[in-house]
């Protein structure tokens, strides 16, 4: 138990022994031998519960001392920044007003500022759970963003024969941009109070492990979908004239389709390919049999993700559309280097010290900036949905 439970047992057990005292008081009478039993027991209990508050109480104050023991050697930067960091929170939940300059936190637009090694650990574990993430073309860097690329939809160099004395023909594609800009985006998560009595790394962890797994499922989510007037995402930025197939059902898929998609993305991009579905697509393609009546989706321990699909890799994302809706990318397709995302390395906090009071805890804010477009077009593609299911014979 923590210290908010013992607390509340202590109170319970205050009140059994109250309501013990009141019912002989009201009966005008003295206890039962029950009643002296439980009043007893109670009593006993309280004291447990005293003496194990002190010793948790003894614990805590030899862990401050071990860290001011552990203070006057030189510490080194990443120490000194999970200390900062740390130190902040709590001085932050208990009112006390720091110089944020004198503790490697300085103050940003939303907050304040956190270590630029606690942001990479933030990133870092972002990309540990996020196969996406990690997989995409990453640019820190402020303000727009202009990769170039080349078109040729209209025109391309060209060879051809040639007659001495003839004019060559020029031609020639253009190079466009993809542009990336920066949208804000915020994380929320709560930390117990009982926390903040921890170590200035385990309190620091945790915040890194539950910031990574909000941002993450954010990332992810853009990254595949996007949201209207905000991050493009592979939905809002892939190659729908030419890397896009439709199914012939919305609520199903073949394997012939199957086939389709993988041949959508040409030979030199196939090397590091995967596929990306939600888990309920995976288990309707986990039914389907080639001609020999073998499933063409096979468990392969040897890979990151235990299945392969036509000989890559299948990674299972909540953030990918389920079957069964019309006009809805349901698959995806390719190398996912080619998908383009800029960050800010600034990420920013907030601590929310009333916002969970009453849940017995605090609530830490983190914002950072993102933006992300497919920036080369024949690495990734798409499958959507048909507009109906065809009727079953």
């Amino acid at each position: 138990m923590n210290e908010k439970e013992l607390l509340e047992k202590r109170q319970d057990l205050k009140e059994k022994m109250e309501g013990i005292l009141n019912t002989a008081k009201i009966e005008n009478r003295a206890m039962n031998e029950q009643e002296v039993v439980d009043f007893d027991e109670a009593e006993k209990s309280i004291k447990n519960i005293d003496e194990t508050l002190k010793r948790m109480e003894k614990v805590y104050n030899m862990e401050e001392k071990e860290v001011k023991v552990e203070d006057k050697r030189e510490l080194t930067q990443e120490e000194k920044d999970i200390k900062s960091f740390a130190n902040f929170i709590r001085n932050k939940v208990n009112g006390v007003v720091t110089n944020e300059g004198d503790v490697n936190l300085t103050k940003g637009d939303n907050g304040v500022v956190i270590p630029k090694t606690i942001v990479k650990k933030i990133i870092d574990k972002v990309i540990e759970i996020s196969p996406l993430y990690a997989s995409a073309t990453k640019y820190n860097a402020k303000g727009t963003l202009a990769i170039p690329k080349y078109d040729d939809s209209t025109d391309d160099v060209t060879v051809a024969y040639a007659t001495e004395f003839d004019e060559l023909v020029s031609h020639s594609g253009k190079f466009a941009t993809v542009e990336l800009t920066g949208f804000l985006i915020g994380a929320l998560t709560k930390i117990s109070k009982s926390l903040l009595k921890n170590s200035d790394f385990n309190l620091t962890e945790y915040v890194i492990n539950k910031m990574a797994e909000k941002f993450k499922l954010f990332y992810e989510g853009e990254m595949i979908n996007g949201t209207t007037n905000k991050i493009s995402g592979i939905v809002g930025s892939y190659d729908s004239t030419k890397m896009k197939v439709v199914l012939g059902a919305k609520s199903s898929v073949t394997a012939d389709e199957l086939i389709d998609i993988q041949e959508t993305v040409p030979d030199a991009f196939q090397v590091k390919a995967y596929w990306i579905m939600n888990r309920e697509t995976r288990k309707a393609i986990r039914k389907l049999k080639d001609s020999d009546g073998n499933y063409i989706l096979n468990r392969a321990f040897n890979e990151k993700w235990d299945y392969e699909l036509l000989g890559k890799p299948v990674y299972c994302s909540e953030n990918a559309e389920k079957l069964g809706t019309a006009s809805k990318p349901v698959i995806f397709y390719g190398d996912f280097s080619g998908l383009a995302v800029k960050e800010t390395e600034e990420m920013e906090i907030q601590v929310l010290v009333e916002k969970f009071a009453t849940q017995h805890a605090i609530g830490v804010c983190g914002y950072s900036e993102l933006d992300t477009k497919v920036e080369n077009t024949q690495k990734i593609a798409v499958a959507v949905t048909g507009a109906t299911d065809p009727a079953k014979a």
